[in-house]
């Protein structure tokens, strides 16, 4: 079997799931179900095939209810299955644009430091999967990232 790592954004709609070989994307996919249905299904897909070393994935922010799911998920197969758990903040995903918290307030990283802002406008920056991935660039902390917004 093939050797691969695997990146997943499960932040909003639709779930992006990438597998790497040698760092390159080689695979996505993509689903519009909630993370609680789509993940078991895309990695039993995905470890019928490959042979997975690594995860990352996003901590946060964004659906506090997405990121508990997939991180007692993947937290879950990574110790019974020996993978290696990675975690990164979602604007690493989004060209570092706003993130919908909830009404009309965003997440935003400043500089490093993740706040809130309102805008009367609904923002659209979608998640994308990247093309070539580097495991040192991510962190070995993977305990969700909740920002609770002020209301």
């Amino acid at each position: 079997m093939l050797k691969v790592d695997v990146v997943v954004i499960e932040l909003s709609t639709p779930i992006l799931i990438g597998v790497y070989e040698d760092d390159i994307l080689i695979k996505s996919f993509s689903s519009d179900e909630y993370s609680s249905e789509s993940l078991p299904k895309i990695f039993k897909e995905i470890m019928n095939i490959y042979e997975i070393q690594n995860i990352v994935y996003t901590r946060g922010p964004g659906s506090f209810m997405a990121i508990k799911i997939a991180y007692i998920f993947l937290q879950s197969l990574c110790i019974i299955r020996g993978f290696k758990l990675y975690g990164t903040n979602a604007f690493t995903f989004n060209e570092n644009q706003p993130i919908k918290a909830f009404a009309k307030l965003y997440f935003m990283n400043d500089n490093g430091t993740i706040t809130t802002k309102k805008f009367d406008e609904p923002q659209n920056a979608p998640f994308k999967l990247p093309k070539t991935i580097k495991l040192s660039d991510y962190s070995q902390e993977t305990t969700p990232l909740y920002i609770l917004p002020a209301v």
